[in-house]
This record gives C-alpha cells, structure tokens and sequence, in this order.
C-alpha cells in the first residue's frame, strides 16, 4: 500500500506520520506538498493522509483555508474515486471544512487547548480503519486540539448512525461512554467518523503518536494494520 501525507504550512504531524508508516509499518511513504496537484502515482488501493497541525496558522476556522490548498481538488477527485482518505486532527478539521466529510470541529466546549491522553471505543467494524479493533476494548490514544468538538445538525446525526459511520466515541478506560468522558463536548461522545462510502475517515485523537513499544503505548498501532489488511483484501 502506498501512502502519501500532505504537508500544509502549518503541518506539525508530518514526519511523525511518515515515522510510523515507513518506519513501524513498513510501507512506501511520499510526502506531497499542499500546491502539488498531481497524485496520479496513487491508485484506488492506496491512501492520502492529512496529518495533524495548524494548516495556516488556524486563521478563520481550523482547516478553513487548506480547504482551499490546490491539492485538495485532487483528493477531493481521489476520494470520489474510491480512494482512501485518512484525515487526523487538522486533517479531519480540514476533511469537514472541504465536504469529504459531513458535520464540524468547533471550539472545546472549555475553550482551552487540550493535550493529553484519551481513550475511545470503536463501535463498528464496518471501516478499513477499523476493521480488526475488538470492540470491548479502550484504546488509549492522545489527543492535542483546540477545536476537536464535533457537532452535526440532528438529521445528519440521525444519518451518520442509522448508516454506522460512527467510528469512535470517547470512553473511559473500561470502555464506559460517559459525559465525563468526553475531553472536548463533541455531540455523543464522537471523536470520528467516515463517509457513507466507508473510504474516507476522520479523527481527532493520534494513533501516530500511539503505535510503537518506545512510547509505551501500541493501542494507535490496530489502526494501521486495519486499514492495511482492507487493502491487501482489495488487491486481492
């Protein structure tokens, strides 16, 4: 599986992404910066990724203005396609603002920057990404955002379960979805979500900063092994 991680002025999550990806998974990486418009190396089998960071400085809204980045016209054109399109952090805040996915990121209902670690609880198998999670099990994974509070009017709400794209809540350590544990306000607990084609997925957590024994922690790791068995399932 080939990747590519897009790099916006402002990205801060880039390298560590290519880390994991290269160096822990083992797969082919390419860095793509945000004026390239040309992603044709990438086939239906492979994934762009929109790491985490503060594209643009976070002017106007988080996202807002990498929306308009010439290369999200192609991963806009690579989604519509079939292709895998992975965004984390500012990557998922930038997924909404350019309509891949449904719903926003607002600011955290305490309106504070919040860095630390979180856990979430996978409620369907039905994504690439999460394909192999046990869905008893938290899985800890940091977050760091200032504006990570999903919110989605009620029909698109209503939409997003009735079709399971729901793809993680925040839990407490023993997997209890509570009021309490929920870091930022997001509306039931969400913290990401794909869109109604199951190929393009967004999150505020980090698995990258989760997914090697260094760290002391691997929950991040499942995700990535998820999304690469899908794909070798694709390629047959």
């Amino acid at each position: 599986m080939k990747f590519g991680v897009v790099v916006f002025p402002g990205s801060n999550c880039d390298d560590d992404m290519v880390h994991v990806l290269s160096e822990v998974m083992g797969q082919e990486v390419v860095k793509l910066w945000h004026k390239d418009e040309d992603i044709s190396g990438f086939g239906r089998g492979d994934c762009i990724i929109l790491p985490g960071g503060f594209s643009y400085g976070d002017y106007l809204r988080a996202g807002a203005i990498a929306r308009f980045s010439p290369i999200m016209k192609s991963v806009i054109e690579f989604a519509n396609q079939g292709g895998f399109v992975w965004g984390i952090c500012n990557g998922f805040q930038i997924l909404c603002e350019s309509g891949l996915l449904p719903g926003v990121l607002l600011r955290n209902s305490n309106q504070k920057f919040i860095c630390k670690n979180v856990y979430l609880k996978a409620p369907t198998n039905n994504a690439a990404i999460v394909a192999h999670i046990n869905l008893e099990k938290a899985l800890k994974i940091p977050i760091a955002h200032a504006e990570g509070r999903y919110h989605a009017d009620a029909a698109t709400l209503q939409q997003l379960k009735d079709n399971d794209q729901v793809l993680f809540h925040y839990c407490d350590e023993n997997g209890q979805v509570s009021e309490e544990a929920n870091p930022n306000g997001s509306i039931e607990n969400i913290a990401g979500i794909c869109n109604a084609n199951r190929n393009v997925f967004g999150m505020m957590p980090h698995p990258e900063r989760a997914a090697e024994d260094i760290l002391g922690n691997t929950d991040g790791r499942i995700l990535f092994e998820s999304l690469l068995s899908t794909s070798k399932v694709m390629a047959g």
